[in-house]
């Protein structure tokens, strides 16, 4: 017998070489109608793979992230099936899933699919779906697995074999269709009811531009039609809500050519719109003790050489900048922590100094590849609301529960009320990405798991998502289409004390290396915005709004008073527009509803006689006839 322990610490006893399925039907039928694949020890298998050893447990369904993974990634292997049927010669590379569903790049030699024939594909997805094919794993020998593909002509796969070794290599077959494969999958084609192509596009094989370019197809699939048509009716809400849509609408910003791609340019209303976020931010770290800096825009390249920077991000930085001076090289600047180090290692510091809070609205820069650009979601130059907590490891609990509050507090005040608290730690099986000692990682974590603990905060704990330097906190936000962003994050972090040997003297008299605690609440400034953006579909909360009323003159011999209720609404903090142009005041009103605009302020013969303004509000209509400081007061409730 071997021991199976469940993810509440449950344990139960089954007989070796048992599979996950045959433990969630031991649980329910029900539950195991559900499972599409199941966690052991922390790696994802098949449902339908044994177990031969003690293990943890943890079954997998549509509702877990690696459970949609597994469906899509078997939708792949159901996509690339029906091609082979459909255009016999068909070749293959790679078919993963991601975040929204899954692709396939293949080779069809000199035939050129396009979109209109997704449907018959469709159909013949959803005719081999209805086989319930098993998804049957094998292990096999490379030299047979490259006696295979060689017989069947596909030099993509005998390529991807030559990184591989024995013992490591596994195939796949659901039906007729055989493919090289790590797994896992789900246990059948059954369980795949709703299929949707999205889009087919070019894609160089392993991303090489010198190599042949294949034809790549994206699709999403999904257990029930119900949930595929929900999916379909989200995505257009979301094409309304596009970022870069309403951004050009609202003149918030622009991108220019001529500038360079990804590097954002903030017209007049996006400016007003950043900086009441970073005032915000400002006083909230105001009160909690937080002195500003600014850094420079580059450094040299040493600097992030030490830091680790350059090994870690040296590939998606900009490339040195040379000086004149033989063998000076700068950087434009990937990070703000190492400048922040050397702000705290220029001189001499107590114990009693500490905890030292370092905040910046520094701007950085990354050489994204063009292709992955996309409006200010994905940028090469962005600003984070950057900061670094310089403490003792005694201050370093409190220190991050007040990181903990400032950070919840911001999330709250934008309006985001779903998220979850995710803790990013290392991948034990993958040491080559972080930098430190074991003992400085396991410190972290540790700090890291006992405040959010000691606060009650509900959160989820996963591998792999680490800073390379330290363990963090990531909040996932869910916006109001039900899409999870990952927004602010608060990283606890030994190591880079030590890389710059950044000291102060305790109370012993002796030098102590302080902790430092990195932490971002809205990320960057220009893919927070982005979110906001589409979260809020351009009606921001009141007191972000850049303009937040227009005043519509019904003819030009009222627009003086509109200019006297402007001056009167600016002296109570109140900003807006005079629309001015000689139009009807069905046009104007139009137009100021296209700019979600909050307040409409319709002033005519009878507000003038009365000292009044018509007030409308954006998306309810008439409020009333009421005086500018009625208001005024009126508006300021709404705040």
């Amino acid at each position: 017998m071997i021991n199976i322990t469940f993810p509440d610490g449950n344990v139960r006893q089954y007989e070796k070489g048992v599979t996950a399925m045959e433990v969630a039907q031991s649980i329910s039928q029900g539950l195991a109608r559900n499972v599409l694949s199941a966690k052991v020890d922390g790696e994802v298998w098949d449902a339908n793979r044994q177990i031969e050893k003690d293990v943890t447990l943890q079954l997998l369904t549509w509702d877990d992230k690696e459970g949609k993974s597994t469906f899509w990634h078997s939708s792949a292997h159901l996509l690339a099936e029906a091609l082979e049927a459909l255009y016999t010669g068909t070749k293959f590379g790679i078919g993963p899933p991601v975040d929204d569903g899954f692709y396939y790049d293949i080779d069809t030699g000199d035939r050129v699919i396009s979109s209109d024939e997704f449907k018959k594909i469709e159909e013949k997805m959803l005719e081999l779906a209805r086989q319930k094919n098993d998804f049957v794993r094998k292990e096999i020998r490379k030299a047979d697995a490259v006696n295979y593909f060689k017989e069947k002509d596909d030099e993509y796969k005998l390529e991807l074999l030559e990184d591989l070794e024995d013992g490591t290599i596994t195939f796949y077959q659901q039906g007729n269709f055989v493919d090289l494969c790590r797994g896992p999958h789900i246990p059948n084609t059954g369980k795949i009811k709703a299929i949707k192509l999205m889009k087919v596009g070019g894609a160089y094989w392993r991303g090489d531009e010198k190599r042949k370019q294949l034809t790549r197809i994206y699709g999403v699939t999904f257990p029930q039609q119900k949930e595929l048509t929900a999916y379909l009716e989200m995505l257009e809400e979301a094409k309304k809500r596009d970022h870069r849509k309403l951004g050009a609408e609202l003149e918030l910003f622009m991108f220019s050519e001529k500038v360079g791609q990804g590097l954002p340019i903030w017209l007049p209303k996006g400016t007003q719109l950043r900086e009441r976020l970073m005032n915000f931010l400002r006083s909230e770290q105001e009160k909690r003790g937080y002195q500003m800096v600014v850094t420079p825009h580059i450094g040299q390249k040493q600097l992030y050489v030490t830091s680790g920077h350059y090994e870690k991000y040296g590939e998606d930085s900009f490339q040195p900048i040379h000086t004149p001076k033989e063998g000076e090289e700068f950087l434009l600047k990937p990070m703000n922590c190492p400048h922040h180090c050397e702000i705290f290692g220029h001189k001499p510091h107590s114990y009693k100094e500490l905890p030292i809070r370092i905040g910046e609205f520094g701007t950085v820069y990354r050489y994204e590849q063009s292709g992955e650009l996309h409006g200010l979601s994905r940028v090469r130059g962005f600003t984070q609301d950057d900061a670094h907590i310089f403490c003792t490891e005694e201050q370093l609990k409190d220190e991050f529960l007040n990181v903990l509050d400032l950070t919840t507090t911001v999330i709250h005040k934008m309006g985001f009320d779903n998220f979850t608290a995710q803790i990013s730690l290392r991948d034990p099986n993958n040491p080559d990405k972080y930098i430190g000692s074991d003992e400085n990682w396991n410190n972290a974590e540790r700090a890291i798991i006992e405040a959010t603990a000691e606060v009650d905060l509900e959160t989820v704990q996963v591998k792999g998502e680490a800073a390379f330097y330290g363990p963090k906190l990531d909040f996932m936000i869910k916006d109001a289409l039900g899409r999870s962003w990952q927004l602010g994050t608060i990283q606890v972090d030994y190591n880079l004390p030590e890389r710059f040997q950044l000291e102060y003297i305790g109370s012993d008299d002796q030098k102590h290396r302080p902790v430092m605690i990195h932490r971002a609440p809205f990320g960057s400034l220009e893919r927070f915005i982005s979110i906001l953006i589409e979260h809020t579909g351009g009606k921001f909360p009141l007191w972000l709004t850049p303009d937040q009323f227009a005043i519509l003159p019904i003819s030009d011999r009222f627009n003086d008073y509109a200019r006297e209720v402007e001056s009167a609404l600016a002296k109570h903090d109140i900003r807006g527009i005079i629309d001015d142009r000689s139009e009807k005041i069905g046009r104007k009103i139009r137009d100021t509803e296209l700019k979600k605009i909050p307040f409409m302020l319709i002033v005519g013969e009878k507000e003038v006689d009365n000292q009044q303004v018509s007030v409308r509000r954006q998306g309810e209509g008439d409020v009333g006839a009421m005086s500018v400081e009625d208001f005024a007061a009126y508006f300021k409730e709404l705040l």
